[in-house]
């Protein structure tokens, strides 16, 4: 995978976890227990796809301009977006990317919960 940083990345963020859904063999990143970024992993534990949300709308757009960005992979096709993690994104727009998956996802908390979830990571 030549996004080598996401790991680091994703967790220096207030509040994130992480966990390995073993169903799924997924390693799931979470905001007040809700994903909003996923590296799905293979049968070899190599990544396959780095799932995230967008608003449907960007989602499409990006669809549009870049190959290595598909519709979710076992998501809901229309809020997530699956990057290849060999393709040519450059790594400021996948960081962009995230970032928004971030913000949307916390955004859906009520402004007490997001209050109390960057509250408590900070302690």
């Amino acid at each position: 995978m030549k996004y080598v940083w996401i790991d680091e990345y994703l967790l220096s963020k207030k509040g994130v976890t992480k966990d390995l859904q073993k169903d799924w063999n997924w390693i799931r990143y979470q905001i007040g227990g809700k994903m909003f970024a996923a590296v799905c992993l293979d049968e070899k534990d190599e990544p396959y796809y780095i799932t995230l949300k967008l608003e449907p709308s960007e989602g499409d757009f990006l669809r549009n301009q870049y190959e290595d960005i598909l519709p979710g992979y076992y998501m809901n096709k229309v809020h997530w977006n699956s990057i290849k993690p060999d393709g040519e994104v450059p790594d400021e727009l996948l960081k962009d990317l995230l970032d928004k998956s971030y913000q949307l996802v916390l955004g859906g908390f009520s402004k007490k919960k997001q209050k109390e979830i960057l509250e408590s990571a900070t302690l």
